[in-house]
Order: structure tokens, then C-alpha cells, then sequence
């Protein structure tokens, strides 16, 4: 049999009986407190109230033409029950020097000794003290009263302790009510306060949400991807590894508490960072990377901000390129089978005709066209990776009717190029510049596309691609570089990227990208790239 363990407190459970204790702790503290003030202030006030009946009473003419009598008790008397009677005080005894009582609330007591101290009084001064008589402990003041320079008695007015006490305990039992209301005036408030906290915590206790977060910081190390998180102010609240990697944040810098704008990214991501509407697999670039950014909104009652997650696809890009380049290849490489298939037709036709030397003379003439071209390419450019792009560019150019040549002054030895340029980077470049030179010049009269390739004082490779196409807009020479711009129609995948990509690609090696107008009115574009690693270590802080 499974015996339940019960379940440790919520947080605001928890919270809820400190602060109940903690309030119940200062309100009786407050209560005990006030109480033993308002006694000690009782206690004050019954000998301020007995000194001052005591003086007047000892200050009445009457009391002293009473004492000249020969029988001071028949006046003083009465007049000292109507003293108490009237000042709410509970005795006042006037007596002779020697202590002998002429008045007392007990006329059985009268004629008897005083009970308490006198010499203070005798000596002329005023006194008081707690001292238990006839009638119990009671707070007593003593005055002489005075004919003249001569002391002819003494008074004596007080307030039995009872009744200071009875005073204070009316007031405690009023404490008390106004302490217990405040009690359960906190309780409720702090229960409404604890029941807010717990619908936050979602009922979870300290150790729960101490393992919660452990996760969360966990989590949000280990993923790749970014995670930035702002507040309703655009504000950075969160960001994780991942996100300081893609965007270029140092992992030292603190960002928390920046603004989006402040970040230093480019303004088309900045743009959809601060939009408003969620954002759906948008791609944008930053200066060394292709992002794909989607943004959604927190909301509960207002806006809140947002969470936006960034996923790299550099790698993801740069293969699909290649891999469109692998598509061309192979539709170009089908339709010089299908042009191969006609000409061995040919050839095997001449032959069955008896006529054999015409198609040898046939099968020559193309085999010299095809090895001319190849030879072409490779004397100029004898760089693997660029020979086997144009090689491959001119077929695809070819089977869409465009004329690709290598220009004349086209030269590019292998083994010049670095290892810091890596031949991914210069496909993404070339290959990209070749297919919108192809794409421009496609459908014109006499079509062609002219690729230059060389290096100058083996310290700079220079790539030029011209067409003749209808040229760039001067008004557009800087907007063509940036990602979404096209003057073609969209298709399934989207325009606009290509020449993103290639400035991408020449700012993060420190080169210099330009367009320009070519003779025959096409455009001309020319990448310059640093061959030496000084310069290549420039980073994307190049010209484009």
C-alpha cells in the first residue's frame, strides 16, 4: 500500500502563514506595548490628580478656620466626602501635624494614626508616593497646610491602584478590539496579496520553482538556436547564448535592459525586432550570417512584449545555392545528352550510308568544339573550383540562350588563393553574380554574359561579371544589394537574396563590391577581394 506523501506547501502558502505570524506577533507586541503605556500614563495622571486635590484642599480658607476649632472633624468631614465625592478620587484625609486623622472615608478611622509617610510634608514640601493603608494600595500625594509660616496640618488625597488598574484595563479591552480588527484586516489583505502570488507561482513551492529555473538557465545555455525576449518597451529582457552568437553580442557586454534600436544590427532585422504583428520564417542577414526570425507577441490584457527565436541557415543557404547550381548542371548536362544522342544518330547515319569519312570529319568537328571551350576556360582560369563554376555557368548559360564567355584578359593561376577565402564563399559570389547576369541578359538581342577573373600584384582577386541586359538604375546602384530587392517576379522561393548574399560574402572577407554600366549598356558588376591575411583578417569592416 502506497502511503501519500503529502505535498510540500506552495510558495504562497508559505508566505501566507510568515505573514500571518509575523503580523500577529507586532500587533500583540503593539497591544502589550500600549498597554503598558496607558497604565504607566494612569498611573501619571492619578498623581497629578491626587497632588492637585491635595493643594487645593490644603489651600481652602475654610480647612484652616475649621483646624482653629475645637472640634475640626465636625467641619472637615463633610467637606472631604464632597471633595471625593465630586473629584473622583477615592479618599482625602486631612489630619493634624502629628498624624492624628480629623477625616477618612471610614469615620471608624478617624482619630486613628495616619497610615503612610508624613515627614516629607512637615518639612514644608509636597510628595507622593504608592503605599498600602485602610483601604489598600493606593498612589497618595501629602501637602502641609499652612497658617502663615506655621505647618497646622496635613493632607492627604489618593486614587486606590484598583482603580488605576480598572482604568487601564478599560482601555486595553478597547486595544484589544482595534488589534483584532487590525489582525484580520492584514489577514485579508494578505491572503488577497498570497492569492494573487499564487496564481503567479502557479501553486508551486520554493524547491519547485528553485528546479524551474535551474531548467530554464539550463535550457537556455544548451539550445543552438537564438532566444531573445523583450519587454513591452522593446526592451531586452532575455538573451541566451545562442542569441549572442547570432547576433554579434559579446558575450561580456551586457544587453539587458538596451533597446532593440541600440543593438547595432542591420535595419531591416532591427525593423522586425520592433514590429508589432508576429513575424513567420523571415529571412534577414546580418553581416556574417543568414537568419531566419520569427517573433511572437506576449500578450495578457496589454502588450507584454515579445519572443523571438533566430535559427542560422547560412550553411542551409549557401547548399541550397549549390545545390541550384547541381540542378543546372544536370538539366544543362540532359540536354547535351539528348544533343549527344542527335549527333551519334548522325554519325551512325553517315556511316550506314557508306559514307564514313564525313562522319569521322563530323564526329571531330564536335569533339574540337567542346575541348576548345574546356581549354578555354582552363588556360584562363586554372583555379579547380572556378574552372568547374564557369564550365558548368556556360552550359546552364547555353541551354537558356545566352553566350558565356571567359574573357581574354581573364587570368587566375591555381594555388593563388588562400586558405582564408574558402571556394564555398567565392561560388556563393560568382555563382550568384553569373545568374542574375544570365537572368538580366536572357530574351535581348545577341544575349551574352563576360566573366573576368585575375589577380592583381598577387595581392588582389577581382571578379567582374558584365552583361547585356538593360543595366542597373543609377537611383538603384545601392538598393540592389540589399535583401528583397528585385526588379523580376517572384517565384516559389523568393528574389532578392542573391546579391545579399554575395555582399555578404565580400564584406566578411573584407572586400569591395560595385556596379556600374557597362559599353554595351548592360551592367557591370566587380568584386575586389584581399588576398593577403593581413587584409582578409579585416573582417566585415570592408567597403561594399
Amino acid at each position: 500500500m502506497r502511503i501519500p506523501v503529502p505535498r510540500p506547501r506552495s510558495l504562497a502558502g508559505q508566505l501566507f502563514a510568515i505573514q500571518a505570524v509575523l503580523l500577529a506577533v507586532v500587533v500583540a507586541g503593539y497591544a502589550l506595548f500600549t498597554y503598558v503605556s496607558d497604565r504607566s500614563q494612569a498611573e501619571q495622571a492619578a498623581v497629578r490628580q491626587a497632588t492637585s486635590v491635595a493643594r487645593t484642599v490644603a489651600d481652602s480658607p475654610s480647612v484652616r478656620e475649621a483646624i482653629r476649632t475645637s472640634d475640626p472633624s465636625a467641619r472637615l468631614q463633610p467637606y472631604a466626602l464632597a471633595v471625593v465625592r465630586d473629584t473622583d478620587i477615592d479618599f482625602v484625609t486631612i489630619m493634624d501635624p502629628r498624624g492624628i486623622r480629623w477625616t477618612h472615608p471610614d469615620p471608624e478611622q478617624i482619630g486613628l494614626v495616619f497610615q503612610g509617610h508624613t515627614a516629607p510634608a512637615l518639612r514644608g514640601g509636597t510628595f507622593t508616593e504608592t503605599y498600602t493603608g485602610t483601604l489598600g494600595p493606593s498612589v497618595r500625594a501629602v501637602t502641609p497646610v499652612r497658617d502663615g509660616e506655621r505647618i497646622v496640618g496635613l493632607v492627604s488625597a489618593g486614587i486606590k491602584v484598583e482603580e488605576i488598574s480598572e482604568r487601564a484595563q478599560e482601555q486595553l479591552t478597547a486595544l484589544i478590539l482595534v488589534a483584532v480588527g487590525a489582525l484580520g484586516l492584514g489577514a485579508i489583505g494578505t491572503y488577497v496579496v498570497n492569492a494573487r502570488l499564487r496564481r503567479h507561482t502557479h501553486g508551486m513551492n520554493a524547491t519547485e520553482l528553485s528546479h524551474m529555473h535551474d531548467y530554464h538557465q539550463a535550457a537556455l545555455h544548451a539550445v543552438r538556436e537564438g532566444l531573445l525576449m523583450l519587454d513591452g518597451q522593446y526592451r531586452v529582457a532575455l538573451i541566451n547564448d545562442g542569441g549572442r552568437e547570432l547576433l554579434g553580442v559579446a558575450q561580456e557586454e551586457d544587453v539587458v535592459g538596451r533597446s532593440v534600436a541600440e543593438l547595432g544590427l542591420p535595419a531591416p532585422l532591427t525593423g522586425a525586432l520592433l514590429a508589432s504583428e508576429p513575424r513567420v520564417d523571415e529571412v534577414h542577414l546580418t553581416a556574417d550570417r543568414v537568419l531566419v526570425v520569427n517573433t511572437s507577441p506576449v500578450t495578457g490584457g496589454q502588450q507584454r512584449g515579445s519572443v523571438v527565436t533566430l535559427r542560422d541557415v547560412t550553411e542551409l543557404q549557401s547548399l541550397m545555392g549549390e545545390l541550384d547550381s547541381e540542378r543546372g548542371f544536370t538539366q544543362a548536362l540532359r540536354s547535351q545528352a539528348h544533343e549527344a544522342a542527335n549527333r551519334l544518330h548522325t554519325v551512325v547515319s553517315l556511316i550506314e550510308l557508306g559514307r564514313a569519312e564525313e562522319a569521322v570529319d563530323f564526329a571531330t568537328a564536335e569533339l574540337e568544339l567542346a575541348q576548345a571551350l574546356t581549354d578555354q576556360v582552363v588556360a584562363a582560369v586554372s583555379e579547380p573550383v572556378l574552372a568547374a563554376l564557369l564550365l558548368g555557368k556556360t552550359a546552364q548559360a547555353n541551354e537558356r540562350g545566352v553566350e558565356l564567355v571567359v574573357s581574354s584578359d581573364s587570368r587566375l593561376d591555381d594555388g593563388l588563393l588562400p586558405d582564408t577565402l574558402p571556394a564555398r564563399d567565392l561560388v556563393t559570389i560568382l555563382g550568384n553574380l553569373i545568374d542574375n547576369a544570365v537572368d538580366a541578359a536572357q530574351g535581348g538581342l545577341h544575349p551574352r554574359v563576360t566573366v573576368t577573373a585575375l589577380t592583381e600584384d598577387g595581392s588582389e582577386l577581382v571578379l567582374r561579371v558584365s552583361d547585356t541586359g538593360p543595366g542597373v538604375d543609377p537611383e538603384h546602384t545601392e538598393a540592389v544589394f540589399r535583401r528583397g530587392f528585385t526588379t523580376k517576379p517572384s517565384g516559389p522561393g523568393g528574389r532578392g537574396l542573391g546579391l545579399a548574399l554575395v555582399r555578404q560574402a565580400v564584406a566578411r572577407h573584407g572586400g569591395a563590391l560595385s556596379v556600374s554600366s557597362g559599353e554595351e549598356g548592360g551592367a557591370v558588376f566587380e568584386v575586389r577581394l584581399p588576398l593577403r591575411e593581413a587584409a582578409v583578417a579585416q573582417g566585415p569592416g570592408g567597403a561594399v
